[in-house]
């Protein structure tokens, strides 16, 4: 009887003992399994997951891209587009530019091209082809022969600084230290003081040449003393 207690006794303790140890193993095994899902985890957080959710290192930011509806007039492709203007000081790529064509011949006309070729970091207020076709044509048949009022006009559209986007609103000064005043933010930016009265809108902003920054605008603006 003694023996048949001390067997069965032997046997739950054998029973207990082998519980324990599966007990432990398959915590063991969770654990491991835990650690493998975490791993695989960080893995995919640092860079193994889908290529998809990862922004484009090479899409340009929008704050450093033209804006506007006028930007539909700049050719696509060649030295009159946005690309082929960077390289290509701001006179001549204005004259690579078709939207531009006017003011170029009024630039022409008053030999300023090698001075605006030539100056650093300047901004550019471009009235494109519909600017001066706002202009009675008797209007801007005098201001093309009149070297000294053309020189006015036009160096009152050139601005001191490089402004980007977020700083072109304010008191700004043209090169001849005449003031420009312009409101507006984001991509929506007028200027008074033009030829015709009607304020000028920015209708293609941001376009970067060699040399300076171009807005091209709807208005042809007028110095002071103009």
């Amino acid at each position: 009887m003694t023996s048949t207690r001390l067997t069965r006794t032997a046997l739950l303790t054998a029973a207990s003992a082998l519980a324990l140890t599966m007990t432990a193993c398959g915590a063991e095994e969770a654990a491991t399994d835990t650690a493998d899902s975490a791993g695989s985890a960080a893995s995919s957080a640092a860079g193994g997951g889908s290529s998809s959710s990862a922004p484009s290192s090479s899409a340009m930011p929008m704050s450093e891209e033209p804006f506007g509806e006028g930007c539909a007039a700049v050719p696509a492709d060649g030295e009159g587009s946005f690309q082929g203007m960077t390289d290509d000081p701001v006179a001549t790529a204005a004259s690579n530019n078709p939207a531009l064509s006017t003011l170029v011949q009024a630039v022409t006309a008053a030999n300023l091209g090698d001075t605006l070729n030539s100056a650093q970091d300047i901004t550019v207020i471009a009235p494109a082809n519909p600017a001066f076709e706002a202009l009675p044509p008797e209007t801007l048949q005098a201001v093309l022969a009149d070297n000294a009022q053309l020189t006015a006009i036009l160096t009152h559209h050139v601005l001191q600084g490089r402004l980007s986007p977020d700083q072109l609103a304010g008191e700004q000064t043209d090169i001849n230290g005449d003031p420009v005043t312009i409101t507006g933010s984001g991509e929506m930016f007028t200027i008074d003081g033009t030829v015709t009265g009607t304020p000028a809108s920015v209708i293609c902003g941001n376009v970067q040449t060699a040399n300076a920054t171009v807005y091209i605008v709807d208005q042809v603006l007028a110095p002071p003393a103009a």
